[in-house]
């Protein structure tokens, strides 16, 4: 059960996806309140008083070049003790890993209904859009802002989930 004064608060910068997520919030009848709010992150978004921040297959669409900025924002918006939750795509140091995940991904992907080609469409259409980062440029990312613990708590194939405590 969930404690009635703890809020969430969701944001994005695409007013559609807002409206989805609203409506997605409807459609499973909950009643406790969720603001959300249009931003982008690289404009230095602080949350105040933030006791778990997350994000979901998100900072691999950020440029390399402003992750750091993004990473050290979130560090400064949460309360002491408070942690990140990241899920991101990977990539490995083998190139024969990388090659073998992402089959095995499209696999995955065909058993579920789709198709070659919407499997291809997807591909070009995140292609330069979506770097991936290794496991270890995501810690290092995460302990030179300020985090004390840095731990994997999911894989699956170039999939990761990680929490960095503050």
């Amino acid at each position: 059960l969930v404690d009635p004064s703890v809020s969430f608060f969701g944001i994005d910068n695409a007013k559609d996806m807002l409206t989805k997520a609203r409506e997605k919030v409807t459609q499973a009848g909950i009643k406790r309140n969720i603001d959300f709010a249009l931003a982008d992150l690289h404009q230095g978004l602080l949350i105040e008083n933030a006791s778990v921040i997350t994000m979901l297959l998100t900072l691999q669409f950020v440029r390399p070049l402003y992750r750091g900025h993004i990473i050290r924002n979130l560090y400064n918006s949460l309360n002491a003790g408070g942690c990140v939750i990241l899920v991101e795509k990977l990539t490995c140091e083998y190139s024969v890993l990388n090659r073998l995940f992402i089959e095995y991904y499209y696999n995955y992907k065909r058993r579920k209904g789709y198709s070659d080609m919407e499997i291809t469409q997807k591909r070009e259409a995140l292609e330069n859009v979506l770097i991936p980062y290794r496991f270890e440029e995501n810690t290092e990312l995460l302990k030179s802002a300020g985090f004390s613990y840095v731990e994997e708590f999911f894989r699956w194939y170039n999939f990761c989930g990680i929490i960095a405590i503050k």
